[in-house]
């Protein structure tokens, strides 16, 4: 075997276990998504809260504490929609269920659809606000000009640590494509 055949066959083992070690990290990096959707949601980290549905707390009103419940709405780029929380704070104690609006409007000229990504702080209350209606669990549709209220319907667990005493739950509202291209939810 001559130098110039050692040599490229030393390229191509090069190019070999590159490709290898790309494909490997791609694979490790779409793993992620994922695995930190499952770490945020076992820990309440990053102020993940529930896709669906949840349980009510059966133990109980705790009169003695309030909780300041702070509600902000945005919407992400490329929506043209208005998202508005009518009732920005909300007063409650923990274990009671609680109901707060909010308001969607379609300025654009085109039905259209999204989805409002919920998150809160600190990231601590995240597995302690139960919501039991959100318009976050479906996929919303709005005619052009359109405007419609829908309600979220929410208990904060008693359980909730004693040093809380304001959550903020922020919504941002994506146009369902991007939504699902970020690896989100899916119909």
């Amino acid at each position: 075997m001559s130098v110039s055949q050692t040599a490229q066959a030393g390229v191509q083992r090069t190019v070999k276990k590159t490709l290898w070690v790309l494909l490997g990290m791609v694979g490790f990096t779409l793993a992620l998504i994922p695995l930190y959707d499952v770490f945020c949601e076992v820990t309440g980290l990053n102020g993940k809260t529930a896709e669906s549905a949840q349980i009510i707390s059966a133990k109980g009103v705790d009169e003695s504490r309030q909780i300041r419940v702070q509600l902000v709405a945005r919407s992400g780029s490329g929506l043209t929609w208005r998202l508005e929380a009518l009732d920005s704070v909300v007063t409650v104690h923990p274990g009671q269920i609680s109901q707060a609006r909010f308001q969607f409007t379609n300025v654009g000229d085109t039905r259209s659809s999204s989805r409002a990504v919920p998150s809160i702080t600190p990231s601590a209350g995240a597995r302690h606000f139960r919501k039991m209606e959100c318009f976050c669990f479906e996929q919303q549709w709005l005619k052009a000009g359109e405007t419609v209220q829908l309600p979220l319907v929410f208990q904060i667990d008693p359980d909730l640590p004693d040093d809380i005493k304001t959550l903020t739950l922020a919504y941002t509202l994506y146009p369902m494509d991007e939504v699902v291209a970020l690896g989100g939810f899916r119909d």
